[in-house]
């Protein structure tokens, strides 16, 4: 699918740009160009360590901010498929700064989406989150709008030769700032903090995420928000994979937190089908249809009302599924 093609992931030093990179230089060594695109100059220095222009002579690492539209822009020339992984995520940081998050998850999107229509790119995928489905944060709002505003294009696109799409899936597992790490970290002390004993997360590996984006860019008719059927888990059981030695409080859920994670919302169900491996929720405006969706895909409507929540989703993990899955996906020399 990109092989011999031209890619820019926007905040492509952070974890998902990272394993991205990796999976595509490994699976598609005659791509033609890779550009790399985020503000921070020590981790493109860090990441130019990992992937040098000398091993890889069609990597670029290119400084800029998806709030800057003519840099975006810029970046992009020559690009034909775009993946954009730039985002303000830290739920705190975001109620705090809440036009610090607007400027760069909306107002970013829609310089992403200019662009991509100036300079004639084909194939677009956005990255979403699990908080975007009725959300209750700012995070979730600016990431709900970027949503629409991906999906949107696709009706004012005119002759262009352009898909969006988007991707949403839950908590990466082992991605910074995600509860893993944290409680590997804080195991040291002894002490396990709980938000709340019945909180449930959705799970996905970094390497999941990539496959996904990738399976989009190459199935992708424009329009679709595809969603991954993942596992569960409990915080309790997490906090019992990592220390089950430690004392564990219970501290009260923080500021724009939900008890249980959605991603697909019982008002969703109307514009929703069943993929086998994904669901899509296709636009509620536009030129898609279910009936005509699923006879070119072979998929079917979910049931009205149908909701895709992480406490009751019928998949959960266990303690030893958690523990393996640290060792594979967190720290390969974990152990309890």
């Amino acid at each position: 699918m990109v092989m011999g093609k031209s890619i820019l992931v926007t905040g492509g030093t952070g974890s998902f740009g990272k394993a991205f990179v990796k999976t595509v230089v490994s699976r598609f060594p005659n791509i033609e160009r890779l550009v790399i695109f985020s503000r921070d100059e020590l981790k493109q220095f860090e990441m130019s360590q990992m992937f040098s222009m000398e091993e890889f002579p069609f990597i670029r690492y290119f400084i800029g901010d998806v709030r800057d539209g003519d840099r975006v822009k810029r970046a992009m020339e020559g690009i034909d498929t775009v993946v954009h992984a730039a985002a303000l995520k830290q739920v705190p940081a975001a109620e705090y700064n809440p036009f610090e998050a607007i400027k760069t998850n909306i107002m970013g999107a829609q310089n992403v989406i200019e662009a991509c229509f100036d300079v004639g790119v084909s194939r677009v995928v956005a990255l979403s989150t699990d908080k975007a489905a009725a959300p209750i944060n700012l995070y979730g709002a600016t990431k709900l709008c970027s949503d629409k505003l991906f999906t949107a294009a696709n009706n004012v696109k005119g002759h262009r030769d352009i898909k969006l799409s988007v991707v949403r899936y839950g908590n990466v597992m082992g991605s910074r700032g995600s509860v893993i790490p944290f409680f590997l970290e804080r195991r040291k002390t002894g002490v396990l903090p709980i938000t709340d004993p019945t909180m449930t997360r959705f799970n996905i590996s970094l390497q999941e995420g990539v496959d996904m984006v990738l399976w989009a860019l190459e199935n992708a008719q424009g329009g679709e928000l595809f969603v991954p059927k993942i596992p569960s888990y409990r915080i309790t059981d997490v906090a019992e994979a990592i220390g089950p030695e430690c004392e564990k409080p219970i501290v009260g859920i923080r500021p724009g937190e939900k008890i249980h994670e959605e991603m697909i919302t019982a008002s969703d169900s109307y514009n929703t089908v069943d993929l086998g491996k994904y669901f899509a929720i296709l636009p509620m405006a536009g030129d898609i249809s279910k009936r005509d969706y699923c006879a070119s895909n072979s998929c079917k409507a979910v049931q009205p009302g149908f909701a895709y929540n992480s406490g009751t989703n019928p998949d959960f993990l266990t303690v030893e599924q958690l523990r393996e899955l640290i060792r594979q996906h967190v720290d390969p020399d974990f152990q309890v």
